[in-house]
């Protein structure tokens, strides 16, 4: 079994959602963009390598129905905001795709959690959003069976 760099949260996997969303609602707010929020809640996935009662949360979510005006304005005002906010940028450039789009990846080793973040305008294909996909290190479940059933 592998070993973990950092000793897991201990957390059962509704509060370890209700803090992913928590998190995803914070970078909701830096964004200062108004639009709509996709719904899925958080997942939870078992970090299985590290041992039977360990577990990761993903949140993917997009803020669409914006303009690419909001797009712009949304990343610059992340780019500010993360920072302020105990966030360490590890990347911010353009996504490896025809595309080009903005992207930022982070991280808050105070939280446990790391984002990325693309800002795709307008195409044919689609209308312009702010996707995020949140994913937190692993926590550590009561007890394995704690984790039984989850999603």
């Amino acid at each position: 079994m592998k070993e973990l760099s950092y000793e897991p949260v201990r957390m059962d996997p509704d509060p370890a959602r209700a803090k992913t969303k928590e998190i995803s609602s914070r970078l909701l707010e830096m964004t200062g963009v108004k639009g709509k929020v996709t719904q899925p809640g958080p997942s939870v996935t078992r970090c299985r390598e590290y041992g039977d009662d360990l577990f990761s949360t993903d949140h993917p979510w997009s803020v669409y129905e914006i303009s690419d005006a909001q797009v712009e304005e949304g990343m610059q005002n992340l780019r500010k905001a993360l920072g302020a906010n105990g966030w360490k940028i590890t990347k911010d450039g353009k996504a490896n795709s025809q595309a080009q789009d903005p992207e930022i990846y982070a991280e808050n080793k105070a939280e446990q959690f790391a984002v990325h973040i693309t800002g795709e305008k307008k195409s044919a294909t689609g209308g312009s959003l702010i996707l995020f996909s949140v994913v937190s290190a692993c926590f550590r479940a009561a007890s394995p069976s704690a984790l039984d059933g989850e999603y």
